[in-house]
């Protein structure tokens, strides 16, 4: 089965405190929240993107392992949101106190630069170098 190009991409992020997260993607990316029914969950979202916040420990989405373990965030996996002029987003974001884990960096078919969100989740700000396919 595949996804048609209009339907909506669901990732999870595990983040320590919700409240916290909504804000820093409401206001340093522009999503918007499209629910938020209980403290430690909450679904936010930006075009076809949406982003499911869970607390580790909440139950569903951050609900612990049979043995015990809990789901923690970061790692080195993240989403990857395409802007136009990055070297611009990025010092917007600087100014505005955003923690990156790099400075801007180029690679084959743009450049790139790994905003980290509250919890130590990444977020891939590119900028395609040459036309998309």
């Amino acid at each position: 089965h595949t996804m048609n190009e209009d339907q909506t991409v669901s990732v999870r992020y595990i983040v320590h405190d919700v409240e916290e997260a909504i804000r820093f993607y409401k206001d340093f990316l522009g999503f918007e929240l499209v629910m938020h029914p209980a403290p430690p969950f909450a679904i936010i979202s930006s075009g076809n993107l949406r982003l499911l916040l869970s607390q580790p420990g909440s139950g569903g989405g951050g609900h612990a392992l049979p043995d015990g373990q809990l789901p923690k965030p970061g790692g080195w996996n993240r989403i990857h949101l395409p802007v136009k002029n990055l070297q611009s987003v990025y010092i917007a974001l600087k100014e505005k106190g955003a923690k990156f884990k790099n400075e801007i960096i180029e690679g084959v078919g743009g450049k790139q630069a790994l905003l980290e969100d509250p919890s130590g989740n990444l977020i891939e700000l590119f900028e395609y170098g040459m036309q998309e396919k």
